[in-house]
């Protein structure tokens, strides 16, 4: 083959990756805008990039490969039906790709120390080493690394709130403070504001009910004390069901 037809060759492949790349920094840069937008609209903050924050998890849908960065950063404080809560919701950047976005909510309670991993049960089973099954809460198969402890947690009311995630949702979790999901790459903003909603409403299920013993947080609704107003030594029956989980309402 003529040498001409070779360097015709590779000029073309220049002019197509190089568009290529256009385009993918159009579409980061406007994603980018996006996200600050929102959080300039909520008073929140909006950072570039963090490489630190993505460490304070190890678990869901944070546990798995190298080297994480957190991207297009929003944080702020949401305002909860029992609470004020701290906020993120990030881009984690692994090997130079999105992988998802990771939205957590604060907990205010001190926590047992139990991971609860929450997966659709579409999703292959999470391979976190010190996981067990504990079966299925509500509509999601849970993974967690103290089974009794898992268990007085749950109620009915927070299976609801769990089952209010949304199916696009393959993973929420909870570990040490923080109520956390995995959203896919390139949820939108709105998107993003209904998943804060619905993670802070599992928070206030966790720190209103007393169910796992710990200290609410001064000041918090919800029944007032570490036992609520029920037997804390009865466990619930088990699994809970998703079609049979009572009215959530709260108010």
């Amino acid at each position: 083959m003529p040498a001409w037809v070779w360097f015709t060759i590779a000029g073309v492949a220049a002019v197509v990756g190089a568009g290529l790349l256009v385009a993918d920094h159009g579409r980061r840069t406007a994603h980018s805008r996006e996200r600050r937008r929102w959080a300039s609209l909520r008073g929140w903050q909006f950072v570039e990039s963090d490489p630190v924050l993505p460490d304070r998890w190890h678990h869901g849908g944070i546990g798995q490969g190298g080297a994480r960065v957190a991207t297009d950063l929003v944080s702020g404080r949401l305002f909860t039906a029992e609470s004020r809560r701290l906020v993120h919701a990030f881009d984690l950047v692994q090997n130079g790709k999105v992988a998802t976005v990771i939205v957590a909510v604060q907990r205010h309670e001190t926590h047992s120390g139990a991971v609860v991993e929450m997966w659709l049960p579409s999703v292959p089973s999470p391979s976190d080493a010190g996981l067990e099954s504990l079966g299925p809460v509500g509509v999601r198969d849970a993974f967690v690394t103290d089974l009794s402890v898992t268990r007085r947690m749950i109620t009915p009311e927070l299976v609801g709130a769990l089952d209010e995630i949304g199916d696009d949702i393959p993973v929420a979790w909870f570990e040490e403070d923080w109520v956390l999901a995995a959203a896919p790459a390139g949820a939108t903003p709105a998107r993003l504001e209904r998943l804060l909603r619905a993670l802070g409403e599992v928070a206030d299920q966790l720190d209103g009910g007393g169910t796992d013993g710990g200290d609410t947080d001064g000041g918090e609704g919800g029944s007032g004390g570490g036992d609520g107003g029920g037997d804390a030594s009865a466990e619930p029956p088990w699994p809970w069901s998703g079609t049979g989980a009572p009215d959530r309402h709260t108010s």
